[in-house]
């Protein structure tokens, strides 16, 4: 029997040959799929998971980077506010107008006296007819006696002219004083300026409205034997509270007065004009820059992109660890069919 085999597999080795690689295709056949789904399906997957954990990473490196710079810019932006709040920018406006409510004009000539009080218009004064002589008086004036400001024994005499009103006409006022004696090396006329002649017309106690003029306001001198020039404007400041200030801005020129008289006195002639120097009035006041409805409006985008960045960092924290518990997973399921 073992010869009658022998010889049947010589005869027909190709058979057998046959059927081995047949046994060999069906065991290969069986086991490649296993060798693909334990090698080369999970690596690829892996490298997926890990790419996308790593972008994950660096958007939330990112969202955290964005955060602290909006927490910097809500810093800052707290501090710029504070900073202005205390800091408030001054702004200056200009009115123009046609007719100016007429100044008030307080003179202190002490021992000199009022020849002549004129306006003209168009920066026209005519040549004086008899200088040192009383004139014209055409203006409209007041006398008041009221009690020194700051020592409250002194009694002060005071002449108050209403000033010019018309700055389209260039209107002006000319006054002449005269001074016969002086003790002094020198001779000057104190003046004062106010913002409203008719409220001191209108006041029931002219001598106090007097008293805070001068507490409130700086007085000026125009000097004998000269022709001074006073080009005035007018500065309204507004204070925190709401009130409002006036004060007056000038500029003088003076020029030398040639006395022509025939005989040389020894008395003392001042003459001084007054003007609007332009039609604006400028208006000072303080502007905090900061404004808290912007602020909050730029706070409210801040946290709105800081909660926006929080949510997105949660939910990216979320699906790390679902995609790395659904990883682990399936690591097991193919550690437990290859075992």
């Amino acid at each position: 029997q073992l010869s009658e085999d022998v010889e049947r597999v010589s005869e027909n080795p190709t058979e057998e040959r046959e059927g081995d690689m047949e046994v060999h295709e069906d065991s290969s056949s069986v086991i490649l799929p296993d060798g693909e789904l334990g090698t080369t399906t999970p690596s690829l997957r892996f490298s997926k998971t890990c790419l996308k954990n790593v972008f994950s990473v660096i958007l939330l490196f990112i969202y955290l980077l964005l955060m602290a710079v909006a927490v910097f810019l809500v810093y800052q932006t707290i501090s710029d506010f504070r900073e202005k709040l205390k800091h408030p920018v001054m702004s200056v406006t200009y009115k123009e107008v046609s007719l100016y409510d007429a100044p008030g004009i307080a003179f202190y000539p002490g021992k000199a006296q009022l020849l002549s009080c004129k306006h003209h218009y168009y920066d026209h004064i005519p040549p004086l007819i008899n200088p040192g002589q009383p004139g014209d008086i055409e203006c409209t004036t007041q006398r008041i006696n009221y009690t020194d400001p700051f020592t409250n024994q002194t009694m002060k005499y005071a002449l108050v002219v209403q000033g010019p009103r018309d700055v389209k006409k260039r209107e002006l006022v000319f006054l002449q004083f005269h001074l016969n004696e002086t003790d002094q090396d020198f001779s000057a006329i104190d003046y004062l300026l106010f913002s409203s002649f008719q409220e001191f017309v209108s006041s029931p106690e002219k001598a106090k409205f007097m008293k805070d003029c001068e507490s409130s306001y700086s007085s000026w001198k125009f000097s004998g034997g000269f022709r001074t020039w006073v080009k005035m404007s007018l500065v309204k400041t507004k204070e925190e509270d709401g009130s409002e200030t006036v004060e007056f801005k000038q500029e003088t020129s003076v020029v030398n007065y040639i006395d022509q008289r025939t005989n040389p006195r020894s008395d003392q002639l001042f003459f001084v004009v007054f003007e609007w120097k332009d039609p604006f009035i400028q208006t000072v006041q303080d502007i905090i820059t900061a404004n808290p409805w912007n602020m909050i409006a730029l706070l409210c985008g801040i946290f709105l992109a800081l909660f926006k960045a929080a949510d997105f960092a949660k939910l990216s924290v979320k699906w790390m660890i679902k995609i790395r518990r659904r990883h682990l997973k399936r690591t097991r399921q193919v550690t437990n069919h290859i075992s």
